[in-house]
C-alpha cells in the first residue's frame, strides 16, 4: 500500500522522505565515506574509479561527476551528506548552496542574511489561496 504524500507536488521542492532515503542510500554512503582523509584522497585521484566502487547508479555517478547538486537531490542525495563533497572540493557550504540556486555567492549570502528566500511559489500545486 503506497503512502499518501501530499507534499509531492510542491514546485521546486524534493522532500527527502523514506522513498528518497532508499533511493539514495548508496549515494549517501559514498558521500559519508568522504569524511575520511584517505577516501577523499582516493576520490580526488580518480573520481570515476572511486565512484565505480560505491555501487551507485550510472545516473547518480554522472550527477556527482558533474557536481550537479540539484540532480543529486532528485536522485536521493541528502544535502547533509553531499555537503562532504563541497568540503572535499575545498569550497564552503555557502558557495555550494549558492551554486544550486544559480546565484553568485554574495547574492546568496545577502538573501540568507535578510531572512531567506520568499515563500511565494512554494505551495502545493492544488492549494488555493
Amino acid at each position: 500500500m503506497a503512502l499518501d504524500k501530499p507534499y509531492k507536488d510542491i514546485p521546486g521542492t524534493t522532500v527527502f522522505d523514506s522513498t528518497k532515503a532508499r533511493e539514495g542510500y548508496r549515494l549517501n554512503q559514498f558521500f559519508y565515506s568522504l569524511m575520511k582523509a584517505e577516501n577523499r584522497e582516493r576520490f580526488l585521484a580518480d573520481e570515476s574509479a572511486y565512484l565505480d566502487e560505491s555501487g551507485i547508479s550510472g545516473e547518480q555517478k554522472q550527477a556527482v561527476l558533474d557536481r550537479d547538486y540539484n540532480r543529486v537531490i532528485s536522485l536521493g542525495g541528502n544535502v547533509y551528506f553531499f555537503g562532504k563533497l563541497f568540503f572535499t572540493d575545498e569550497q564552503s557550504f555557502e558557495i555550494g548552496a549558492a551554486s544550486m540556486t544559480g546565484m553568485a555567492p554574495q547574492e546568496y549570502r545577502k538573501m540568507m542574511v535578510s531572512g531567506g528566500r520568499s515563500v511565494e511559489g512554494n505551495r502545493y500545486i492544488g492549494e488555493q489561496d
